[in-house]
């Protein structure tokens, strides 16, 4: 029998894993994903550096992760290294009234640390399944009040840079890495552990009141320097008849603890399957959005046992209230603006978001009090955050008109001595990221400076930092 002429079949080349953010809307390939452990002993240390060394020989960029919940892709790098931490402990110095929190550590894994001793993290993310080291890459905000954003409660941390070297950064030492690590987004270095302050957990019980939203500022501004007052929120009507004008304001202020003592924090119940309910059945119902207004304004002030402990209030997974529809997304807006502008940035929403096709489910509002520290600062006095929460189709159509009402939206805070946050979406122009963040130049700058070669990159960088401004050099 003759021989074949038949030429084998060429080896498969193996498919590059595919990762994507909370936006469900940013597939990336990338090389490599590595779920490293979360605490930074021995053994890890010397698995970052190997991983570093084998991107840098391969000429990938690397991205650090957590829960990966930014939106844009600011936690993913096309064809580079993924790092991914898992979940890690939380270590507390009750003596001191701090906590000491490893790369990976969650929220959810602080308060379980913090509760049992009486105490609870100064300020956080509002939800507890995010890691700790992100919360300070992004610079998260919470809403205990007057504070600023995370940042400002961590006092010292271990940064390794693009060379594996390992340095130690504070306010008094290495400051400047310290400044640009506080919201830098993962492009100065990883984040291996922080140190971070505690307050002691009060059980509160919460007051209510509505108003007219232009009238919202000024009386917030005050409850929220209230000695007396721990944590205090905004909410904003978004159905179409009252639509941004009516205002609920929510202020927490300790109370006696009953002597059977502080409840332990935890999660989940009855309550938060119907809270999810009444939240997901806005999606295209001027009738569901009534509800939910009347649900918080009338129904909730009167509701038995509204009073819990901070660390019940902040121990809140942002899995709750997620929207598992195959065909929309849920997409977060931010945006900072001065207190006494607060009224007329609501006016300029009035007017673009109903000229969008995008669906409005929620605007809180919280303080967020100066930070003077972060190179990348979006609060550099006090302003209040409007939070936005969209249900978007999972579209071109969609995407393209989140684009142009973002950018709207941007203009509209820029106008008015505001800012907006980085980690959604990135829809904004380059000229708009420059207006609002003005260290933006010097930032990149210093990275360059601690990371020549560029390793750490990631979707931030490739949109908005990858190539000098015009007439910046």
């Amino acid at each position: 029998m003759a021989a074949s002429s038949a030429m084998p079949a060429a080896p498969r080349a193996e498919a590059m894993p595919v990762l994507d953010d909370a936006s469900r809307l940013t597939p990336t390939p990338v090389a490599r994903h590595v779920v490293l452990g979360p605490d930074p002993d021995a053994a890890l240390l010397a698995r970052l550096r190997a991983e570093l060394r084998e991107a840098a020989a391969a000429g990938r960029p690397v991205a650090l992760g957590a829960a990966r919940h930014s939106m844009g892709g600011q936690s993913l790098a096309a064809g580079g290294t993924a790092l991914t931490f898992a979940p890690g402990g939380c270590f507390p110095d009750q003596a001191a009234g701090t906590f000491h929190a490893g790369a990976g550590t969650r929220w959810r894994d602080v308060i379980a640390a913090l509760d049992p001793l009486g105490l609870s993290p100064a300020v956080m993310q509002s939800n507890n399944d995010f890691g700790v080291a992100s919360s300070f890459s992004v610079n998260a905000h919470g809403w205990p009040v007057p504070r600023g954003p995370f940042g400002a409660t961590v006092r010292a941390l271990r940064l390794m840079l693009a060379d594996g070297a390992v340095v130690a950064c504070s306010r008094g030492e290495n400051a400047e890495l310290f400044r640009a690590a506080m919201g830098g987004y993962g492009l100065l270095g990883i984040v291996l552990d922080l140190e971070v302050e505690a307050v002691p957990n009060r059980l509160l019980a919460p007051s209510f009141q509505v108003l007219p939203a232009a009238a919202f500022a000024a009386r917030f501004v005050a409850l929220c320097a209230d000695p007396a007052v721990a944590m205090a929120y905004g909410r904003l009507n978004v159905a179409v008849r009252g639509f941004l004008a009516e205002a609920l304001m929510v202020g927490y202020r300790p109370v006696p603890v009953p002597r059977t003592g502080l409840a332990r924090a935890g999660t989940g119940g009855p309550a938060i399957a119907l809270a999810r309910e009444v939240y997901r059945g806005q999606t295209g119902s001027e009738a569901g959005k009534r509800l939910r207004w009347y649900a918080e304004t009338e129904v909730a002030p009167h509701a038995p046992g509204n009073r819990a402990t901070r660390n019940r209030l902040l121990n809140e997974p942002v899995a709750n209230l997620a929207d598992r529809a195959p065909g929309r997304t849920d997409i977060l807006h931010e945006y900072f603006v001065p207190p006494d502008r607060l009224a007329d940035f609501l006016l300029a929403c009035r007017e673009v978001i109903p000229r969008s096709r995008q669906e409005l489910l929620n605007v809180t509002l919280r303080f967020v009090g100066a930070d003077p520290t972060s190179l990348l600062a979006y609060a550099p006095a006090p302003r209040i955050a409007a939070v936005m929460a969209f249900s978007q189709r999972r579209t071109a159509e969609a995407e393209v008109d989140m684009r142009r009402m973002t950018q709207a939206l941007v203009d509209a805070a820029l106008g008015l001595g505001g800012s907006f946050y980085l980690p959604y979406r990135l829809h904004a122009r380059r000229e708009q990221v420059e207006r609002a963040y003005p260290g933006l130049a010097r930032f990149a700058a210093l990275k360059r400076r601690h990371d020549p070669g560029l390793l750490f990159r990631n979707a931030l960088w490739d949109a908005w930092l990858a190539t000098p401004s015009a007439g910046k050099g």
